[in-house]
């Protein structure tokens, strides 16, 4: 059985939006039309067995003046909403005979009474109202082209209700849209240059809410009400809350915080994007510069419909976001993925050491706690420190914030599996306590897996001894699998490196004229690591490549700073020669 929204265009010269829901609410179809032959046959696939179509637009008027029964009854709860509904009467042209909503109504071969138990039927529905109840909003979303309205308040109201639309995945009978379709919508909605680009996606986003209304009274008929009648024309929507109000007027009219924030985040997000790159390779740069292992670090700008959902949150009627801008912090969000747990700590230590950490959040710490497995990771807010608030290389990045989130490969794919599934899937009630019990299984079985995971490592890199291998192929270098076994041994007390990291360091001892694991022996032997660790004064544990790049930092000097492989951070080498050279009275 299929849900139908039709957004009925008064007359076959502009779109008519047109939306799919299957019995579950998620979407199957978006798109929009002009004819009504296009609308029939772009509709055909969904209409042909059991569905329910919802059209905004009059199916039924006889009356000559005025209003028709359905919108008089309807004004009186909605008008005080800025919901009310327009007269219709047959003194209009566009209803003087058979109104375009009937005829189409009749091409599709649907039963247009409001009280039909007909498996094919038809319903005329009104979006203000809908939304209005549905997200219990004090007045309309002014997402509609009126004169002194701006492109970016029409973009900032629709993203609201996109949000909100997408907050129905929870809801009791939920909806679902995401999919490639719905995100090249949002993506149509962020980047129109032009209120007309806006209009087309106006249309699409209200047969959302009609096929969702259409839903809805299916599933939920006892929140439901048809205003007026099949004889004299009727409106079905979601019943309006009886202890719902409207927002009182203010004079001068002063702009909801959240629409206001969700306008500016949106005007801001291009740079928001460019911003996210930069940190993604300040935090990559960081790691990689101390050797850290890492399975990934990703990124991204949180995208304006996401915002405007989290901004317009209430509770029992209450904002939960005062300020939008200032309280939403993860805006800019960058995501470090580890291989075992002991390096989610490491990764931790080492950017509070680089970078100003604002909070610090242990959510796996804080659901033990409380004696619960589930949700495990490290949430970190951070900032640039004081010393790259000056550079002009991170100019972009000055007084800007993102949140950091740590967590193993296990823990990622538990989070994302659980977040999959309880949010974007639809779980019957008779099963949600079972499910609650498997995740929390999964996530016992998953914590046990992580901490063998480590205590594997750990007890393989204690037992590398750092033995021969024959050296493949004609590569003059020392293998990386070699090298990592000689620096297990070399430095028992450093984490391992990204496997990648040690074939790029072998390639500076190649540069050195260094191939073998004796001749690397040779030149470590008078090197004094401890002395080293000590004048660089880590506060995080670095990697055994970091371990091996500053005693090489230490034999060579600046000709190891000049290497050919080094000369993408000449200033970063000569810093740290300067804390390893440095008389101990300079220090």
């Amino acid at each position: 059985m299929y849900f139908v929204g039709i957004d009925l265009a008064w007359g076959e010269r502009k779109p008519t939006g047109l939306a799919v829901l299957d019995l579950e609410g998620r979407l199957q179809h978006l798109s929009s039309a002009v004819t009504d032959v296009e609308i029939a046959e772009t509709l055909a696939p969904y209409v042909a067995e059991n569905c329910v179509v919802a059209v905004d637009a009059p199916l039924i008027v006889r009356n000559p003046t005025g209003n028709r029964p359905a919108e008089a009854a309807l004004n009186r709860d909605f008008a005080r909403f800025d919901a009310g509904a327009h007269p219709v009467n047959t003194g209009k042209r566009e209803f003087s005979e058979s109104p375009r909503g009937a005829r189409l109504s009749s091409r599709l071969g649907l039963d247009m009474n409001p009280r039909s138990r007909r498996p094919r039927r038809v319903i005329e529905v009104y979006p203000h109202a809908a939304s209005v109840a549905l997200f219990r909003l004090g007045r309309t979303l002014k997402y509609k082209n009126k004169t002194g309205r701006s492109l970016e308040q029409l973009r900032g109201a629709l993203l609201v209700l996109i949000g909100l639309l997408e907050g129905l995945a929870e809801a009791e009978t939920p909806l679902h849209v995401a999919g490639e379709t719905w995100q090249a919508l949002v993506g149509q909605v962020e980047t129109a240059a032009r209120k007309s680009e806006l209009r087309v996606v106006e249309d699409q986003v209200d047969a959302v809410v009609c096929a969702y209304v259409a839903l809805f009274s299916v599933r939920e008929p006892e929140h439901t009400t048809t205003y007026g009648d099949v004889e004299t024309g009727y409106i079905v929507t979601p019943t309006l809350p009886a202890d719902h109000t409207p927002t009182p007027r203010e004079r001068p009219v002063r702009e909801d915080p959240a629409r206001s924030a969700v306008r500016e985040y949106a005007a801001q997000h291009a740079r928001l994007a460019e911003q996210a790159e930069q940190f993604v390779a300040l935090v990559t740069t960081i790691l990689d510069d101390a050797g850290i292992n890492y399975l990934s670090v990703t990124g991204r700008a949180k995208t304006v419909a996401s915002f405007a959902a989290k901004a317009s949150r209430t509770v029992d009627g209450v904002p939960v976001f005062k300020d939008p801008l200032r309280e939403i912090t993860d805006q800019i969000g960058i995501r470090v993925i580890t291989y075992v747990h002991s390096d989610v700590a490491a990764v931790a230590e080492l950017l509070d050491d680089q970078v100003a950490v604002l909070d610090d959040r242990d959510m796996g710490q804080e659901t033990a706690s409380e004696g619960r497995f589930g949700y495990a990771s490290r949430h970190l807010l951070v900032s640039l420190d004081a010393a790259r608030e000056s550079q002009p290389a991170y100019e972009m990045l000055r007084g800007r914030r993102a949140q950091v989130q740590i967590r193993t490969v296990l823990q990622h794919a538990w989070a994302e599996f659980e977040h999959d599934i309880r949010y974007k899937g639809d779980i019957p009630d008779e099963h949600a306590r079972d499910f609650d019990r498997r995740f929390t299984l999964a996530a016992g079985l998953l914590e046990l897996a992580d901490r063998e995971f480590s205590t594997i490592r750990d007890r393989l890199q204690a037992g590398m001894t750092g033995a021969r291998q024959e050296p493949e192929d004609d590569d003059p270098r020392i293998s990386p699998r070699e090298l990592a076994a000689f620096l297990a041994g070399q430095y028992a007390d450093a984490g391992w490196s990204r496997t990648d990291h040690y074939a790029w360091i072998s390639g500076l001892l190649l540069e050195l004229g260094i191939t073998s694991l004796d001749e690397l022996a040779e030149v470590l032997r008078p090197i004094d690591g401890a002395a080293i660790n000590e004048r660089m004064d880590y506060r995080y544990p670095p990697g055994a490549v970091r371990r091996l790049d500053d005693a090489l930092l230490a034999a060579f000097g600046e000709r190891y700073v000049d290497l050919h492989g080094n000369a993408h951070r000449v200033p970063s080498l000569r810093t740290r020669l300067d804390k390893i050279t440095s008389p101990d009275d300079e220090r």
